[in-house]
């Protein structure tokens, strides 16, 4: 028989795991490199730049269209993999608690 008590009490708990995974978030982070790492962008779990390193060498070539690129795909590859971070923390923290449902995305809970 279903115990409605009981599911109630497993979604309260799935609700706190979700919660603490989302506020981890910001501990997660991910580098991401461009022009042979001469421009380097950290971003965190919520899709925060939090971090920019470009290499003096660029700066001096008074390339400006140059260095915009450069900066861009950095940030750009460092919030692929920050993501990939983020949904791989959710799944972690939500593992067992949840069904294995095919095609569901918990993505948007990631705020």
């Amino acid at each position: 028989m279903f115990d409605m008590m009981k599911m109630m009490g497993r979604m309260k708990e799935v609700q706190a795991k979700i919660k603490e995974a989302q506020d981890n978030l910001v501990k997660v982070q991910a580098t991401g490199e461009s022009g042979g790492g001469m421009v380097k962008a950290t971003v965190n779990g919520k899709k925060q730049l939090i971090s920019l390193d470009i290499d003096a060498a660029i700066l001096k070539a008074d390339d400006k269209i140059l260095v915009q690129d450069l900066v861009v795909a950095a940030v750009n590859k460092a919030a692929e993999e920050a993501e990939v971070l983020a949904k791989e923390e959710l799944k972690k923290a939500t593992e067992g608690l949840l069904p294995n449902i095919p095609g569901m995305d918990l993505s948007s809970l990631m705020g």
